[in-house]
């Protein structure tokens, strides 16, 4: 019965104290964007919660993109109006350039439409570079891409060039090199937009493996409805604003 009574007065407390403590990957508040006179981003409010995959779909020029460049520390909010950009309980306000950049190496992972691998680099290569990046010994750096290459079913593919692999086994290079870190967060724009069916489809898959077996967290946006579908929580941008957030 006592502990029954500290629990019930304890249970206010979490509410002040869930105002300073954001146990979930991303809170952001206010987000606006301008670019010049035009407002791309106007006050958008989005929360993520750890091991979510949450797909963000709209029209084109609704400002998806510009989002998760945001999210993704790739760009900054205008700072015309007050906001807030908290990821994995880090306040990204306060962080400058070369600490902003540390943190993006070392939590953040990328997937883009195009695979951008660099083309005069094996796959091995290309898995391994935000690891040489980061400072990671080669010998463990290349452990652990192949590692990644083998559970991407690229095994037999660690020294062949991008041109030398097909444009699904390319994406995958780009998975694996966007995991080398062990990223708690992974933003994806359009990252089956230029693969055929099957592949698309067997991305999509993958994508809710990795979740299950390595717990990240994805932000995903895409035009392709049955990726959005099959996310956890897919949010609508209209006009530079999420309606159903």
């Amino acid at each position: 019965m006592a502990i029954k009574t500290i629990l019930n007065c304890l249970e206010p407390l979490k509410v002040v104290f869930s105002r300073y403590y954001f146990t979930g990957m991303i809170q952001a508040k206010n987000i606006h964007k301008f670019y010049k006179d035009l407002e791309v981003l106007k006050g958008v409010d989005i929360h993520v919660q750890k091991g979510e995959v949450i797909s963000i779909v709209g029209a084109s020029g609704a400002g998806k993109t510009t989002l998760l460049q945001i999210l993704g520390t790739l760009d900054k909010a205008s700072s015309k109006e007050p906001y807030e950009l908290t990821i994995n309980n880090i306040s990204i306000n306060g962080l400058n350039d070369k600490a902003l950049a540390k943190f993006r190496n070392e939590h953040i992972g990328f997937i883009f439409q195009f695979h951008q691998l660099l083309p005069e680099f094996t796959a091995l290569e290309n898995a391994c570079l935000p690891a040489f990046i980061k400072g990671t010994k080669k010998a463990d750096a290349e452990k652990r891409a192949k590692e990644l290459l083998d559970f991407l079913g690229l095994s037999h593919r660690y020294n062949h060039k991008p041109n030398e692999l097909s444009g699904g086994e390319q994406q995958r290079v780009a998975v694996a090199r966007a995991l080398i870190n062990n990223p708690d967060l992974i933003f994806a724009d359009e990252p089956s937009g230029n693969l055929d069916s099957e592949s698309a489809e067997n991305l999509h898959s993958l994508f809710f493996k990795l979740r299950d077996e390595f717990g990240q967290t994805f932000v995903i946006v895409t035009h392709n409805e049955e990726l959005a579908n099959l996310a956890d929580r897919k949010l609508v941008m209209v006009d530079g604003k999420i309606t159903n957030n």
